[in-house]
């Protein structure tokens, strides 16, 4: 039980209200900072400091929260407004500060994006400044906390936001904007709103995730919708001017003769209540009016410029023998040619291939893999859907702005100064065009470490020099820095530094000095050919990407002898030079719509600096040279280990018995000599042989295979040790009995299948388990055993084969029936 005090404070000076809640803010900041020295310095919460509101929260039943504050039991206790939210912890662990709602924001969902907010927020904190501030503005940072939830980071934010100036409608405006570009209707009859979010674009990330935000500050009182619409919210209005919002029907008892006015927040969708004057807007009203605030077209034709696309190169710049001298220099094998670009050149959309991955985690393979292959994407997971790219396109967008994010706090022309990209990935006439855009000042920044003196210590000397000209450059003006490989003639003591590596640390060597939001760094590389590879460098800092190598061997591809053939026996469709280069960046760009998808993202500019990624193989030396933020669990490479594995591509290039053609590293299909894969052709054959010969003796031999395989997986590192004797298998419990103790996952309808709920059901009845069905919503013909059942099937349930009478398709055990509920409840 923690210690729980109530504090007043007298306010001696301050006459005007909005000074009063700063002066309440800094003095919530100060204590908060000076605590930090102390062990209980995270356990420390102000629920609430303001002369508007008060919050009250707790690890608590619903039922006992009355009891628990004896202030609201009190007759004399009244408010014009009240939020109460009750939620599941889902992705932290549970704790009383963590409690909803918090000092702003009631937060229904998840914030996808959470690592590059906080990342970009921190790259604020020197430049934000407003007078309201009064030169104060050091005494209220940090303004976000790892240590914390999702929610509470993005409440922080809303509540800089709110201090400084902005309404509450305002300020989750630009947090969490609707999905306004392809509106069918708001461009044309609201066009100022469409301005705002784009003046907004280039200066907020939005926080991206499936979000019902309630809001106020005492003075108004709001939900908001995410722009996916991926939390329920309905609203009611009473003739006793009463507004309700809840995330349920029901949840309110109502009467419903007194109802005049009601409907659904649809995505992105806005309702507040003006508690002064108990004026209800609704959604376009809402927005409307603070959008008309500033005149956001005006400057945004005034200073904003935008990138027309640029014919992509009709011939090779390389001969072919310069072009494979570079793909063996930077790690090209002749798969990720053949079966990669070449498709993706030839088709315009990624190659498929197999789910999963069988060959050994970089970190254990005995070849030496790209600086790639040691970043797993992240997915998303709990009750956190993935978005699917191809139907709610709608909602989604690889747009990014180039140039200096201006101070946020304030509003003028000036923050509109940048350059508007339709996609991430350049050309080289369009990288062309940014390094010509005067007002940037681009600088070019040669991504090579020198090897004469020794490999030891060369990559992280070379690292740190890169950083400090990058540092020199944004304080001398600069707004692009491009980190480029390119090279005319390659030189065997100078390899090129993984781009992901330079990337990386420069972005956050910005950050750590303050700088980050002066600048945008593209990559200009040889080392980027598939989607995954794009998706590490934009979510570790670089705004976008123009993989040269890669469109050189996409016209290298199309101008050989073996595929004029293929297109003229018709064996191949018939693309031009120009074509194959604009089906791979459609590839690339229709992947990374993918890979934003799986984790519930709609905005690849909140996708950039984002890092949702899991590291295996680099160490701690690395990660927080790069990647600072990211978890690295096991350990791994250090920097002068990495800089070995990318010289053994590069010296590839300059050997005297280089081949004349890309090797073959076996990566994606098995092959003799390549790299080990789990599922290989000799494991296959003892496995069917084991099953159709059933003795034991061919298990045997299945065993002792799978048991002298070489590392494949962590839990091949692992070995069980036990000073115990073996128990003998008559004392074993029985089969019968274990099972019966298994439960499943809860998995609620609409999360899966109704066939696949009912067979997990079914399933786990039969064995004397339990099965969980979720938030619940079963059917009621479910709950009674079947007795109609013919050779398998039943009229009860018939899109389910197999069933027996007896059978029942009732849940065991429910998690909860509403996990999260979020209401206001209003008087207007």
């Amino acid at each position: 039980m923690p210690n729980i005090q109530q504090i007043f404070v007298k306010v001696a000076k301050e006459d005007n209200a909005d000074d009063i809640e700063r002066e309440l803010y800094i003095s919530r900041k100060l204590i908060e900072r000076a605590a930090k020295s102390f062990s209980w310095a995270d356990e420390l919460y102000f629920c609430s400091l303001s002369s508007r509101t008060i919050v009250y929260k707790g690890m608590l039943r619903s039922e006992v929260l009355g009891q628990f504050y004896l202030d609201l039991q009190n007759e004399l206790y009244k408010s014009p407004f009240a939020i109460y939210h009750r939620r599941f912890s889902t992705n932290t662990s549970p704790r009383w500060p963590l409690a909803q709602p918090m000092r702003l924001l009631g937060h229904n969902g998840e914030i996808n994006t959470i690592q590059g907010n906080l990342n970009w927020m921190r790259s604020r904190e020197t430049t934000l400044k407003s007078p309201v501030w009064r030169g104060r503005e050091h005494e209220i940072c940090p303004f976000g906390d790892p240590k914390a939830s999702d929610s509470a980071n993005l409440d922080s934010t809303a509540e800089l936001l709110l201090r400084s100036g902005r309404s509450p409608a305002e300020a989750l405006m630009i947090l969490v904007p609707e999905a306004y570009k392809n509106h069918p209707t708001l461009s044309i009859k609201y066009p100022e709103v469409t301005d705002f979010y784009d003046y907004y674009k280039g200066q907020m990330e939005a926080w991206d995730g499936p979000a019902l935000l309630l809001f106020s500050d005492g003075r108004t009182v709001g939900a908001t919708l995410d722009r996916n619409g991926l939390r329920p919210a309905r609203y009611w209005r009473t003739s006793d001017d009463f507004v309700y919002v809840a995330s349920e029907v029901g949840v309110i008892p109502m009467d419903e003769s007194k109802v005049v006015m009601k409907g659904r927040l649809g995505p992105g969708m806005m309702i507040t209540v003006d508690l002064q004057t108990g004026q209800v807007l609704e959604n376009t009203e809402v927005k409307k009016t603070v959008a008309s605030a500033s005149p956001y077209g005006t400057w945004l034709q005034e200073c904003t410029r935008l990138i027309k696309p640029v014919n992509f190169l009709s011939s090779t710049i390389m001969d072919n023998e310069t072009v494979l001298r570079h793909q063996q220099a930077f790690g090209y094998s002749s798969e990720d040619v053949q079966m990669v670009i070449e498709s993706m050149a030839s088709q315009g959309k990624e190659p498929t291939f197999c789910m999963g991955d069988d060959i050994p985690l970089a970190v254990l393979s005995q070849r030496p893999h790209l600086l790639y292959d040691y970043f797993k994407q992240r997915f998303a997971q709990v009750t956190n859907p993935a978005i699917d790219p191809l139907r709610e396109g709608l909602v989604m967008s690889l747009e990014v702005n180039i140039g200096k994010r201006g101070n946020i706090l304030e509003v003028g022309p000036e923050n509109a100064d940048q350059v508007a990209l339709s996609s991430p990935v350049l050309n080289e006439g369009e990288l062309e065009t940014l390094l010509n855009d005067s007002k940037l000042k681009p600088k070019v920044l040669s991504t090579y470490f020198d090897i004469r003196k020794g490999l030891d210590g060369s990559l992280d000397k070379t690292i740190q020099a890169l950083c400090e000209e990058a540092d020199a450059a944004v304080r001398s003006g600069s707004q692009l820095l491009v980190l480029s490989d390119r090279s005319e003639a390659p030189e065997p003591t100078r390899p090129a530094i993984p781009i992901l590596l330079a990337v990386g640390a420069i972005h956050q060597h910005l950050i750590q000095n303050g700088l980050r939001m002066s600048a945008s760094i593209v990559a200009d590389t040889a080392q980027c050919f598939s989607t995954h590879h794009f998706a590490c460098l934009i979510g570790y800092g670089a705004s976008a990407v123009c993989p040269y190598l890669a469109l050189e061997t996409c016209r290298q591809w199309r101008l050989s002898n073996k595929t004029l053939n293929l297109m003229r026996n018709g064996k191949m469709p018939t693309v031009t030079i120009e074509q194959a280069q604009r089906n791979f960046i459609k590839a690339v760009k229709s992947g990374l719509l993918k890979i934003l998808s799986k984790m519930g993202i709609s905005l690849l500019s909140s996708y950039c600096g984002a890092q949702i990624f899991e590291i295996y193989g680099l160490g701690q030396e690395v990660v927080d040279l790069a990647f600072c933020g990211s978890v690295s669990k096991i350990g791994g490479l250090t920097l002068d280990e990495l800089g070995r594995e990318t010289l053994s591509f590069w010296v590839k290039a300059f050997s005297e018995d280089t081949a004349k053609r890309l090797e073959n590293f076996g990566f994606i299909q098995s092959r003799p000599g390549g790299e080990y894969h789990a599922n290989n052709p000799e494991m296959s054959k003892l496995l069917h042989k084991a099953i159709r010969e059933k003795r034991d003796n061919a298990y045997t031999v299945y065993q002792q295979h799978l048991a002298s395989r070489p590392v494949n997986v962590l839990r091949d590192l692992l070995e069980l040790k036990s000073d115990r004797a073996p128990i003998p298998i008559g004392k074993v419990e029985s089969a019968t009995s274990i099972v019966e103790r298994f439960c499943t996952g809860g998995m609620s309808l609409g999360a899966i299948s109704r066939e696949t709920h009912e067979a997990i059901a079914i399933a786990m009845n039969r064995i004397g388990g339990k099965s969980n069905s979720g938030e619940g919503g079963e059917d009621p013909i479910r709950w009674n055993p079947l007795t109609d059942v013919v050779d398998g099937y039943s009229p009860t349930l018939p899109h389910l084969k197999g069933l027996q009478n007896g059978d029942t398709a009732t849940s065991a055990s429910c998690i909860w029936t509403f996990w999260s509920y979020t209401n206001i409840l209003s008087k207007c």
